[in-house]
């Protein structure tokens, strides 16, 4: 019963570090660039797009594919260091949970659904 207690205390503790973790999720924000620059895409802790900024100079009719391509690399730059974050914030939350099939204080490859 005692190793029962402590996994339910393990639990309760994974769970409060787990709602703080949502809170700044939602609080944060990442940019991602493109372009020198140029192109700068903004997304929330939790992957949503909140905002763009494109130079002037590229709003030129023959330069749509470079600028098309531009906003896709600030994307992809920005949602990499989103996966960053939720990655830090997943391993601070679990460290010192020894949760069985983890790995001893991490998710183990698992994967949020945000």
């Amino acid at each position: 019963m005692k190793n029962l207690g402590n996994m339910l205390k393990q639990a309760q503790q994974m769970q409060s570090k787990m709602q703080e973790m949502q809170a700044k999720l939602e609080a944060a924000t990442m940019e991602g660039q493109a372009g020198a620059g140029m192109v700068r895409v903004t997304l929330s802790g939790k992957g949503d797009l909140k905002g763009i900024v494109i130079d002037p100079s590229l709003m030129v009719a023959d330069e749509r594919e470079v600028l098309e391509d531009l906003i896709v690399a600030a994307h992809a730059d920005a949602k990499q260091k989103v996966e960053a974050m939720m990655a830090e914030e997943m391993s601070k939350a679990t460290s010192g949970l020894n949760i069985p099939g983890m790995g001893g204080g991490g998710l183990g490859g698992f994967k949020l659904p945000f």
